[in-house]
């Protein structure tokens, strides 16, 4: 049955935003056109694929001025940032230009007998489901090296940024790739479970929580269609003794707070060397203590709401359950925080990993930080944990910073720095963080399946 998808504005509770569902009918009918057309663009030249996605890609640029405050009103980012065009060309433009190299024939061997070679082979249909909290970046992703590679694409946004695949579709539309080619839908989940149990897809992506990743799975089940997952995270910091204080203050605090610290890779946990602990928790108060609260379309607000109610009152939770248990809140409560979406940016110490804020993904502004004696202790901390998505590390030892990564579950390793997509690195996770890989070269390997080429030659 059609529902009404609402996206609630974080600035006021107001409706931003409603569109109505595609009936099961008509879900299937948009998978339908997607296939159909799919042969047609896989056969068009490469070089024309990456000129037309490109192409959309700076029609999307050019409708920043209207994103940003759409942003704003959607999920509570603030103006005074500038939206997210920067990454979103940024991984675009790097898939782009590795893409012939990527996309090449692999050359096994040719001889007098036999020539042999893999090419890869668009999957088909690739269905993108994407999150709120950085809507355009996480759907560029796959949606770019997607087309790029020859499929066709069909994505599906979250509701909170309802408008954004709009914009894309828009876009792109506008910029050439033809309507069957890139659809944005909007879909129910039972449809959406549908449609990958029914073989819709060939390809499914999606961004989002554990719980949604496991329902694709379990919808996928015996269809083979493969399935890539990006999902939790509980990303650790951990400063060693010889760090630069000041850049990993700066640096981490950041990636704990920025985007209301509503980031895949946010920083949610600190661990630091017990000889710069007082130090580092000194700097990081007064650096919060500075954060301006407030409506994001304000150019002085620095940290917005958070994107939905029933999402602060989580992160509100977490703290209140440590603080009763003895942890120790450092932030004094913000005039603007007012118990709803506007929620007050926190540290807390004498925390333990008993305590859920330190456990489960809090996906808001509150970081723990602990207090460690050596790489064994911080790397156990750093390992205590159901998620694995990045790890930072702060020391002038490139080789010690190897060494120690070496040891952490995570998917990527920081070094100096922490909260950054590079696109030229597979984006990947382990344990409950999903699995799968986005971006370089092995984000095209998994848009695209082998295909083994085995010749033999005719000899007189």
């Amino acid at each position: 049955m059609a529902q009404t998808l609402k996206c609630i504005s974080p600035i006021d509770g107001s409706v931003f935003a409603e569109r109505g569902t595609l009936s099961r009918e008509a879900a299937f009918e948009a998978a339908v056109r997607a296939r159909a057309a799919q042969a047609e663009w896989a056969a068009r030249p490469l070089q024309e694929r990456i000129n037309l996605v490109m192409a959309g890609v700076a029609a999307v640029g050019a409708m920043n001025g209207e994103i940003v405050p759409e942003l704003a009103h959607m999920m509570g980012c603030p103006v005074r940032y500038g939206g997210e065009f920067g990454g979103f060309n940024e991984r675009a433009g790097h898939m782009a230009e590795i893409a012939e190299t990527s996309l090449a024939d692999i050359a096994v061997g040719e001889d007098e007998t036999f020539k042999r070679y893999i090419k890869r082979i668009p999957h088909g249909v690739v269905f993108v489901v994407a999150p709120w909290n950085y809507p355009y970046m996480t759907a560029i992703n796959t949606v770019a090296p997607a087309l790029i590679a020859g499929n066709t694409v069909i994505l599906k946004h979250a509701t909170q940024t309802l408008l954004v695949g709009e914009r894309m579709a828009q876009a792109f539309h506008g910029a050439g790739v033809p309507q069957d080619v890139f659809q944005n839908v909007f879909l129910t989940h039972g449809v959406t479970n549908e449609l990958i149990a029914g073989n819709a897809f060939d390809f499914v992506n999606f961004t989002g929580s554990v719980g949604g990743g496991q329902a694709m799975e379990r919808a996928a089940a015996g269809t083979f269609i493969g399935v890539g997952t990006e999902l939790g995270g509980k990303d650790p910091g951990y400063v060693m003794e010889d760090a630069d204080l000041d850049a990993a203050v700066d640096t981490l605090i950041d990636g704990a707070m920025f985007n209301s610290g509503q980031c895949c890779c946010g920083i949610e946990r600190i661990y630091v060397h017990e000889s710069l602990h007082d130090d580092f928790l000194a700097k990081a108060v007064e650096i919060v203590k500075g954060y301006k609260l407030g409506n994001p379309l304000d150019s002085d607000t620095t940290i917005g709401p958070m994107a939905n109610v029933r999402f602060a009152d989580e992160v509100r939770a977490q703290i209140a359950e440590a603080v009763e248990a003895g942890a120790v809140a450092h932030i004094d409560t913000f005039a603007e925080d007012d118990g709803g979406a506007y929620l007050t940016p926190q540290i807390l110490t004498n925390v333990t990993h008993d305590m859920r804020v330190m456990r489960d993904e809090s996906f808001g502004p509150v970081v723990g930080i602990m207090k460690v004696s050596s790489d064994e202790e911080a790397i156990a901390l750093m390992n205590d944990s159901e998620f694995g998505l990045t790890a930072s590390l702060w020391t002038r030892d490139v080789d010690r910073a190897a060494r120690v990564g070496d040891q952490i579950e995570t998917g990527t390793v920081f070094m100096n720095r922490a909260d950054y997509l590079d696109p030229g690195l597979c984006w990947t996770g382990c344990k409950n963080t999903g699995r799968g890989g986005g971006l370089s070269v092995i984000g095209y390997h998994n848009l695209t399946r082998p295909k083994s080429y085995h010749l033999k030659k005719v000899t007189p």
